[in-house]
């Protein structure tokens, strides 16, 4: 009975409290509308905030509210979560009230709102890249904000998902069939991208020895024309290795990759020499008997 009667008082607030609310809507007397707007935003309301704003903003156009209440209603866009439409309302208000005293800290919460609507890392990046620029933008438009520290920080948060991103997608590749030659090219070029974008990743060490390993499983699955070339490239990738992290727990899987890729190379190399030499044996017969029936 007990759990009943509360439960019939909190749907009774609720009934109540969406009651007044709509009394509110209908009230022609803008200044009330106003003050209750207000109320409602500063009591932690914004959905309702929101509403009323949406409102009573094409009746306040050229007043003192005006600025207030556009500034109040991009807040109440990112405090219920609609981010998009908070970078929007956000940036459209430094536009609007360019010498407001709330400009730059609508510059960044508009920056700030594509940050929080970022996707994760397994998505599209094509918003977190829009949040690094805005966010680099705001930097270097006010060098001294006392928001500075707060935007670099989440440039760097927003790099780390990047980071994950390009470390996943490089994964993916060298998981593929060893026998798949192009998710194999694939695999050492994006390796290669990601070392040369994220240097100190944490990622770095074990990207490292997958590329010895992708380039390993390419020489073996390639034509052999093409296999000396590529096993000498296994060799470079292990000495990378081992000169990035002397220590590396990959180095005993990654020594026995480069022992058979030397002894390939030489392998191959000396058959390349024997063609070679092969091939001017012939060159130099055929010159000869060239040469011989033009002087018959």
């Amino acid at each position: 009975m007990r759990k009943q009667f509360l439960l019939f008082i909190f749907f009774a607030f609720i009934l109540a409290s969406c009651g007044k609310f709509e009394k509110i809507r209908k009230l022609t007397d803008e200044k009330k509308k106003y003050a209750a707007a207000i109320e409602y935003y500063k009591k932690g309301e914004y959905d309702k905030a929101g509403i009323l704003f949406e409102e009573i903003l094409p009746s306040l156009t050229g007043t003192d509210q005006q600025e207030l209440v556009t500034f109040y209603q991009a807040y109440c866009d990112y405090h219920t979560g609609n981010f998009e439409m908070a970078n929007f309302r956000f940036k459209r208000f430094a536009e609007t009230f360019a010498r407001s005293e709330y400009v730059e800290e609508a510059v960044y919460m508009s920056a700030y709102a594509l940050f929080k609507n970022s996707p994760s890392y397994n998505l599209d990046q094509s918003g977190t890249l829009s949040a690094i620029n805005e966010l680099q933008s705001f930097i270097n438009n006010n060098p001294d904000s006392k928001f500075r520290t707060e935007a670099s920080d989440l440039i760097k948060d927003l790099r780390k998902k990047l980071e994950r991103k390009a470390y996943e997608k490089a994964k993916l590749y060298h998981k593929t069939s060893p026998f798949n030659i192009a998710s194999l090219k694939s695999s050492v070029i994006e390796i290669a991208n990601f070392q040369k974008d994220y240097p100190d990743s944490e990622f770095s060490e074990e990207l490292y020895y997958l590329k010895v390993v992708s380039q390993y499983d390419l020489a073996v699955s390639t034509i052999e024309t093409k296999q000396l070339e590529r096993y000498k490239d296994v060799v470079k990738f292990y000495q990378e290795l081992i000169d990035k992290y002397p220590e590396s727990s990959y180095l005993k899987k990654a020594e026995k990759l480069y022992d058979i890729s030397m002894k390939a190379s030489d392998r191959l190399a000396k058959l390349e020499e024997e063609y070679r030499k092969a091939r001017e044996k012939e060159k130099s017969n055929t010159t000869k008997v060239g040469a011989a029936e033009n002087q018959k």
